[in-house]
């Protein structure tokens, strides 16, 4: 994405020359009610543990995408959140439209419920909605690893969503047996060809938006890719898993990661807290640049500094964000004492970027991505060696380094070891 030079483009190109048209991937959603074993099924089949997975109810509140092959095709999978039967704007009510808008954007639709509890109300209510989608739907009857599932297995076929097949994600049974379902299930869709301009040889670049909880970084990420893609709300610590989105800016891939917000480590008691917040550190040890987004009310606190050193150790290349600047008042002299902050409280990371804006109405919002290609650049950055000595020599003729027991030091030369972050290494 963030390269200095600018792809040259050929306009002599043949209009009468066909392009080997390429399909997209099926989207595959894993759907139904709260604690069926929905994230349990998505680390099975995506390989490795993306989601967390906890016995507390409706820990899954976003949607997750990730990479699986399933029905002998690479598929993208889709975790969701357990469907509660909530309307008005309670947050129960948000994550049960998070979970529709992925059945009506999946090709097919894995219904999961608990074959031993059996089938209860909810889930009829919510095969009745999916069986109304008209979406091709393999009906998954989960936590068969005994015989006190038999009786719920029968009972799936009044569901009306086909013949159950008996899985248990736990403990990696029936994988073949929905391997094949899922294949049955693909023949039925018909993938629209993908004629965007993308170049998938292309990474990614990775961007991880952190802060506490509450100061607003899905809101930002919605603002941004121009959708309401992440679950938001008023209450606290809405987001649990990292989240990763990806989108197009200009003509170059980026890859958003949505946090949990990070508290201070004395109040993380809860063991659901404690599994967000290592997502979180894992979502900022694996990014290239790392967004820390403020509320313009209280930014800067220690949390803030503690969030910031973090990035700063792990050599992660930084933006420092406020946000909800359209509540602020008087915006220049607040944003002169931000600066000064910046500079006093942040001494190590000279030159960092400070941007302001509001979020939720998009204010100045198009000063953060540039702001992003700008450090990056700069993370990435490789000096040649004989411009850095030539810089060494300038610099120890105007201030030549102290003396050592009474003898002089002389810097023979220096070189650059590594990017990401750029490193150096000076030789006496």
């Amino acid at each position: 994405m963030m390269d200095n030079s600018t792809d040259e483009f050929d306009d002599s190109f043949d209009n009468d020359q066909e392009l080997e048209p390429t399909l997209r991937k099926a989207i595959v959603a894993i759907v139904g009610r709260p604690n069926v074993g929905k994230s349990t099924l998505f680390n099975r089949l995506a390989g490795k543990r993306l989601a967390i997975v906890n016995d507390t109810p409706g820990v899954t509140r976003d949607r997750r995408e990730a990479p699986a092959r399933l029905g002998g095709e690479g598929v993208i999978i889709v975790d969701t959140a357990g469907f509660e039967d909530a309307e008005g704007e309670r947050l129960e009510a948000r994550m049960r439209a998070q979970t529709e808008s992925a059945v009506h954007a999946a090709d097919v639709v894995l219904f999961v419920y608990d074959a031993r509890i059996g089938v209860t109300g909810l889930d009829e209510i919510f095969a009745d909605f999916i069986r109304k989608t008209g979406k091709p739907t393999v009906l998954v009857a989960n936590k068969c690893e005994s015989r006190a599932s038999d009786t719920g297995v029968g009972e799936g076929y009044s569901l009306g969503l086909g013949d159950p097949i008996e899985v248990a994600a736990e403990h990696n049974i029936g994988t073949l047996e929905l391997d094949d379902a899922v294949n049955v299930a693909l023949r039925s869709v018909n993938l629209s060809l993908d004629d965007s301009d993308i170049d998938t040889s292309v990474a990614p670049v990775r961007i991880a938006v952190v802060g506490r909880p509450n100061a607003g970084k899905s809101t930002l990420i919605n603002t941004l890719i121009g959708q309401d893609r992440l679950l938001v709300g008023p209450e606290a610590g809405v987001t649990r898993d990292s989240i990763t989105i990806d989108w197009l800016w200009e003509g170059r891939r980026v890859q958003f990661h949505d946090t949990a917000g990070m508290r201070k480590k004395a109040r993380v008691q809860e063991t659901l807290e404690k599994l967000s917040v290592g997502e979180t550190l894992r979502a900022i040890k694996f990014a290239q640049v790392v967004v820390l987004l403020m509320d313009a009310e209280g930014a800067f606190d220690k949390q803030d500094m503690q969030i910031a050193d973090l990035c700063y150790r792990e050599g992660r290349a930084m933006v420092l964000a406020v946000t909800k600047w359209d509540l602020v008042k008087d915006k220049s002299e607040r944003a002169k004492m931000l600066r000064e902050k910046v500079e006093r409280l942040l001494p190590q990371m000279r030159g960092i970027p400070l941007i302001m804006f509001s979020g939720l109405t998009g204010k100045s919002i198009n000063r953060l991505l540039p702001a992003i290609e700008r450090v990056q650049i700069d993370w990435s950055a490789k000096v040649k060696t004989s411009d850095l000595n030539a810089w060494l020599s300038e610099k120890t003729q105007r201030h030549p380094p102290p003396a050592a027991n009474g003898r002089a030091v002389r810097l023979k030369y220096i070189s650059q070891t590594k990017t990401r972050p750029p490193t150096f290494v000076v030789k006496s």
